[in-house]
């Protein structure tokens, strides 16, 4: 199992950022790693067919880069003024005559109507402006030469792809924490990533950790990655169980690499064979709720799901890309006898040349919460190592110790003192 603590043999790699887009009860059709990348396949041969035809065309007619310019508040105003003022003028010449009593009468009439004239003027540009900026967000999503122009004749499509420049974001990647590994190990093209992510035994709706895998990957290589302080504690009593399995769709996945393990799902399965109808009756319960089991109780239908039919398969000779699943759906992760964890395959994407390129280095963790740890309540400068409860000597109920506190308080000369308690092994929140 993973240790949270093992800090000094870990290192940071980039990955390329997105992921998942988390929707609530939102579960997908069954698919398969294969047809995914199938399905990919076609749509970048789709794309690339697109790309080569004449389609780029509606590009022609729009404005570059260099061609924009930008007006800021005051050159629009002065601009106003100016234009506002030359028309003053015209209109003065185009009067002059030996009538001065309509010159005199224009000049009252301009003396009520500058400034309404001024303001059309400045709205007329203040629209120009926003024009303008509307052509420059819109410009921004691509980039074109400066020699293109309306007045030019349409290039070649190869002409025109090559005017296109794409855009690099630079902050691409995030970084995560991965085990140091002096082994390296190519990743095989093409090869799909899938995001798994494995909730809190008890806190089910807690997500305790995040992982990307291969699709080639088998199903093993992440039960190791998995942390549950279930397994910390069974290693520290010397029950510790290797057996375990994974619940997908209707598979159960076993973990038989241990001589001693035993197969969980066995029982399950005599369960389903001896008790058949009860069996039907919970499955159709869990299927389909209340409600359609009291429509089925008045109005006496017949039709409802069907009881899968299940299988088992050994966990170390199963890749993910053997099995057919949901993305969003709920799976089950099993082990040391009733440990039960919610597993969800959220995403599923191609890899990307900003990810890890060693295949030793997954499962990559991608998220994993900081595990918090109580200090000694007597010495507070320690980590607590033991707990006790109904301590009549402890200060508090229960009370956190480290190893020299607990020893100076409850031992002397190697002999108990008084052993009216309870205590446990510490290990984290």
């Amino acid at each position: 199992m993973l240790d949270p603590e093992a800090s000094a043999d870990e290192n940071y790699v980039t990955v390329p950022r997105g992921g998942p887009i988390y929707i609530s009860d939102m579960v997908g059709p069954l698919t398969k790693v294969a047809d995914f990348e199938v399905s990919i396949f076609h749509e970048l041969e789709r794309l690339k067919a697109e790309l080569s035809s004449d389609s780029l065309e509606m590009f022609d007619d729009e404005i570059s880069i260099e061609d924009l310019k930008i007006i800021c508040e005051e050159e629009l105003v002065a601009q106003a003024f100016e234009e506002a003022f030359k028309d003053d003028e015209l209109g003065i010449l185009n009067n002059k005559g030996p009538d001065k009593s309509k010159t005199n009468k224009r000049k009252r009439k301009k003396k009520n109507t500058v400034d309404e004239h001024y303001f059309l003027k400045v709205e007329q540009l203040a629209k120009v402006k926003e024009k303008q900026e509307e052509e420059k967000a819109a410009a921004r999503l691509h980039s074109f030469n400066g020699s293109c122009s309306s007045s030019h004749s349409a290039p070649t499509s190869s002409s025109k792809s090559g005017r296109m420049i794409s855009l690099k974001s630079v902050s691409l990647g995030t970084k995560v924490r991965a085990v140091n590994t002096r082994e390296h190990i190519a990743v095989q093209f093409p090869e799909a990533i899938l995001c798994v992510e494995i909730y809190h035994y008890k806190k089910t709706w807690t997500k305790t950790q995040e992982f990307l895998v291969l699709g080639r990957q088998f199903l093993t290589e992440m039960r190791d990655k998995i942390y549950c302080i279930t397994d910390e504690i069974m290693k520290k009593t010397g029950k510790n169980d290797p057996s375990g399995f994974f619940l997908v769709e209707d598979v159960f996945c076993n973990d038989f690499r241990h001589p001693s393990a035993t197969d969980y799902s066995k029982p399950i399965l005599d369960w389903l064979q001896d008790s058949r109808s009860e069996a039907v009756e919970k499955w159709e319960s869990i299927a389909s709720g209340e409600l359609p089991q009291k429509q089925k109780a008045l109005f006496g239908s017949k039709i409802g799901p069907q009881l899968p039919h299940f299988k088992t398969i050994q966990m170390q000779k199963t890749r993910f890309c053997d099995l057919r699943f949901r993305l969003g759906a709920g799976y089950l992760y099993c082990h040391q006898g009733d440990c039960k964890h919610l597993v969800v395959i959220r995403d599923m994407r191609m890899i990307h040349p900003e990810d890890v390129q060693n295949r030793a280095a997954y499962p990559l963790i991608t998220f994993q919460p900081k595990l918090r740890f109580q200090k000694c309540s007597v010495c507070k400068i320690f980590k607590a190592v033991k707990v006790t409860v109904d301590d009549k000597w402890a200060a508090e109920n229960p009370c956190y110790f480290c190893e020299l506190c607990y020893y100076m308080l409850h031992y002397v000369d190697g002999s108990l003192l008084y052993d009216d308690f309870s205590v446990y092994e510490y290990l984290h929140e």
